[in-house]
């Protein structure tokens, strides 16, 4: 079955909703990339569901939340929080996560591990991916399970780069709307 990550809404309506509230218009996405490029959308589907395999999927959520974070992406964000907390995920986790450093409280050493690996693949201006990251990691997953959470790493940063230039607007997913 293919599903689309884009949605279309009656922006009027929520306009209007936004507007009695003193909020700011919704803007409207740019283009819609399973429309305008469906071989390529097409094949990141398959490979979302292929770097998801394998994955916790507590951890895959928490990844995908903090790479979303760090990329601006305001429509992940909004999906993968309400996946997230459809799945049974905290709150108060969830609010942490931006924090991390701050409330490594709040997840185990494995999680905290991902979180790292997630910044460093997701944040490549600041360098490679640091050895002592990695290994840290390496300590956590078997060789198997770490090229996984890397190809998921991987696969939530080019979704992020595709919803951050086409403008997907945030506000419309419901939980597990685009599971295959």
């Amino acid at each position: 079955m293919t599903t689309t990550r884009t949605t279309t809404t009656d922006t009027t309506t929520t306009d209007s909703a936004n507007a009695s509230k003193g909020y700011a218009p919704e803007h409207s996405p740019r283009l819609d990339m399973a429309k305008l490029a469906p071989e390529v959308y097409k094949a990141m589907v398959r490979l979302d569901a292929a770097a998801r395999q394998g994955v916790d999927p507590t951890l895959l959520e928490l990844v995908k939340i903090r790479a979303s974070q760090l990329n601006h992406c305001a429509f992940c964000l909004d999906m993968h929080t309400k996946d997230a907390l459809a799945a049974g995920e905290s709150v108060e986790r969830i609010i942490q996560l931006s924090a991390w450093e701050e409330s490594r409280h709040f997840y185990t050493p494995k999680e905290i591990a991902a979180i790292e690996l997630t910044e460093a693949v997701t944040v490549l201006t600041d360098g490679f991916v640091p050895d002592e990251v990695y290994e840290k990691a390496a300590a956590h997953f078997d060789e198997t399970e770490l090229a996984r959470l890397i190809a998921a790493i991987t696969v939530i940063n080019a979704w992020n780069r595709f919803g951050v230039t086409s403008r997907m607007a945030p506000g419309h997913y419901t939980p597990g709307q685009f599971k295959h």
